[in-house]
């Protein structure tokens, strides 16, 4: 089959399409046949071995423990072990994964659910990790009830635009923050108000709200709480700044101060689970969550993909057509 690998950290130089074998499936796995898979932030980052802290500890010191990179799919299940009984070849599934960027992927069970009845196999593809990063952040840590005011900072990105769509399924009043060129898409998601950061710098308004969604990582601690309430939640999604930390050293110095203030300082990083790929299925089928998808590549333009991705400036996600 073809497949998208890397043998080595850095830039998309690293990437290539070659020939590998199809993957085996032990008894708990399906073998899905690849129709489209979601490229995130994460995915660039691993690339690069990025953060330095993070690669000694994950995924790999010196190379990557894994070749093939791509954790969103969407597919047609083409096998499955014999301990799998959700699944039968023909079904169309989504899910997370290691090695979406192939023709095929082995995944387990526990990790897929059958498509939203109502998408393509792109926009499902596009769900998963971004989804799960923008549910747990606002419904778990954000704790978001009807009637709060949430900002979500870079609300036109991967993360950011669902976001927006589940804070408002949740009934609060949403503040999407986003460029010139941004803003109407990000009220077409259902944001109540739009802030243009071009002009406007929401750390310096009177307006305070109840929860802060930063998927964005460019403004400090202190110029966040600015525009908190005082008894608000700020919940920090990923960052930017040093190869060694990057929104780690912000995501420390905010469980480290949280505890000494009356503001809520929450770090956060998603961990993928069925019930929550379940509850964004239903999210999704339901017309409340629909996926924004800027580009889609084909499978040998990855590099193309992965750079355009790595200039930050995406509009929702990024697809690949296999």
């Amino acid at each position: 089959m073809k497949a998208v690998v890397q043998y080595e950290y850095g830039s998309a130089d690293v990437l290539d399409l070659v020939e590998i074998a199809k993957p085996d499936i032990g008894d708990d796995e399906v073998l899905v046949s690849v129709r489209a898979a979601g490229i995130h932030i994460g995915d660039w980052l691993v690339m690069n071995g990025l953060p330095y802290m993070i690669r000694a500890m994950g995924y790999g010191l010196r190379k990557p423990k894994n070749t093939v990179l791509g954790t969103e799919v969407a597919g047609r299940v083409e096998a499955v072990g014999t301990n799998v009984d959700q699944f039968q070849p023909g079904d169309d599934v989504f899910g997370w994964c290691t090695g979406a960027f192939a023709e095929y992927v082995a995944v387990s069970e526990d990790a897929l659910a059958t498509m939203p009845t109502n998408v393509t196999f792109e926009q499902a593809a596009a769900v998963p990790i971004s989804g799960f990063t923008a549910l747990q952040a606002a419904r778990d840590k954000g704790e978001l009830q009807a009637g709060h005011k949430v900002l979500v900072v870079g609300a036109s990105g991967g993360v950011g635009t669902f976001t927006v769509q589940i804070a408002k399924s949740l009934g609060a009043e949403v503040s999407g923050v986003a460029s010139t060129r941004n803003l109407e898409m990000v009220r077409s998601l259902g944001a109540d108000h739009v802030i243009d950061y071009t002009q406007e710098d929401f750390t310096e308004s009177e307006q305070r709200y109840d929860v802060i969604i930063d998927t964005a990582g460019n403004r400090s601690l202190s110029q966040l709480r600015r525009a908190l309430t005082a008894e608000g939640t700020l919940v920090i999604v990923g960052g930017s700044g040093g190869r060694w930390l990057m929104g780690t050293g912000r995501s420390m110095g905010a469980a480290l101060s949280s505890p000494f203030i009356g503001q809520t300082l929450r770090p956060f990083i998603s961990s993928p689970n069925k019930p929550d790929l379940l509850a964004l299925k239903q999210l999704v089928e339901s017309s409340d969550v629909t996926p924004v998808i800027d580009r889609t590549y084909p499978l040998d333009k990855v590099p193309d993909a992965m750079g355009y991705l790595g200039d930050r400036h995406t509009q929702g996600k990024t697809v690949i057509t296999v």
